[in-house]
């Protein structure tokens, strides 16, 4: 797991992310590439997360990116964290979306073509993949809100007060919401320890 904080609070020596954002908004592209490197990564693991989708999650970010170029010129260093507002805007664009989803009609896995692999790709790639749709499936499962503060603070390492900041809400209801989140995750991931690649040590127990 990697440590966020490091996107709240830069490293010595690192340029603060609002200060790329003005130079970016004063003319320099240079400024824009190293913002979204920096940001860019960290904000579609977290969509990804939430959504379930690479394809959406990328589409999430690029929108997330596009709103903060719009806004750089009218961007005030020291009156808020650039970082908190890219995963802000992230997460709300990830709640649309989700609510779009259900509002839509789902289309029968069966009837979607399967794209040709090769078999010792797939084989490989297996287990991995299976850990990843098992978490996943199990997440789906949890309220938005839920499934946004666990996937920030147990996947992505956020502490609760930056959850907080970034879902503008009390950092009583972040333990609240991870909480009650943790607990529904581990119901539905109960009994599948095999599937995420673990050794059934409950015999032992």
């Amino acid at each position: 797991m990697e440590d966020n904080a490091a996107l709240v609070a830069p490293r010595a020596g690192e340029v603060p992310d609002s200060a790329l954002l003005v130079a970016f908004a004063n003319g320099d592209a240079q400024a824009g590439r190293q913002l979204v490197a920096r940001l860019g990564p960290m904000l579609f693991g977290c969509a990804a997360r939430v959504l379930g989708d690479q394809g959406e999650a990328e589409d999430v970010v690029q929108e997330t990116m596009l709103r903060l170029w719009k806004m750089a010129p009218d961007w005030r260093q020291g009156e808020a964290k650039v970082s908190t507002w890219a995963y802000r805007v992230t997460m709300n664009l990830c709640t649309d979306r989700l609510r779009q989803r259900r509002a839509r009609p789902q289309v029968a896995l069966e009837s979607v073509a399967e794209p040709a692999a090769d078999l010792a790709s797939v084989v490989e790639l297996m287990t991995a993949r299976q850990r990843s749709e098992t978490l996943d499936a199990a997440l789906s499962v949890l309220p938005d809100r839920q499934r946004q503060a666990v996937v920030m603070r147990h996947l992505e390492g956020f502490s609760n007060p930056e959850i907080a900041e970034i879902m503008d809400i009390g950092v009583e209801a972040v333990e609240s919401l991870t909480a009650r989140g943790k607990r529904a995750l581990k119901k539905a991931l109960y009994g599948k320890r095999e599937e995420l690649g673990f050794e059934d040590d409950r015999k032992q127990s």
